[in-house]
């Protein structure tokens, strides 16, 4: 059982990476190794109720990579657009300030 919501857990962060990166293949590249690599970590982890706990946090990458992510693209004037859809209704988009954002 445990194994199957393993996999299931697996699946479901592979299509939220895969809808909220898609068309930016370096970071779809990168977080499919690194859902990978945190899957492979844990293999051996026999406890219960330690599997369950991961399963959770599996469960809730996924919500949080497909809500609260939104890619910006560059768009024809040289902004960025970002375009939200029905899966991150209610949320609140946070522009980094001038401070945060590197300085070319």
């Amino acid at each position: 059982m445990a194994r199957a919501e393993a996999l299931n857990a697996y699946r479901a962060l592979l299509r939220a990476t895969r809808k909220s990166f898609a068309g930016d293949t370096p970071m779809l590249k990168g977080s499919a190794a690194e859902v990978r690599k945190k899957f492979e970590e844990n293999r051996h982890v026999t406890s219960d109720v330690e599997i369950q706990r991961l399963l959770e946090e599996a469960r809730e990458a996924a919500l949080f990579i497909t809500q609260m992510i939104v890619q910006a693209k560059l768009n024809s004037r040289g902004g960025y657009e970002v375009k939200a859809d029905k899966d991150h209704a209610g949320a609140t988009l946070e522009v980094p300030s001038e401070e945060l954002l590197p300085k070319s």
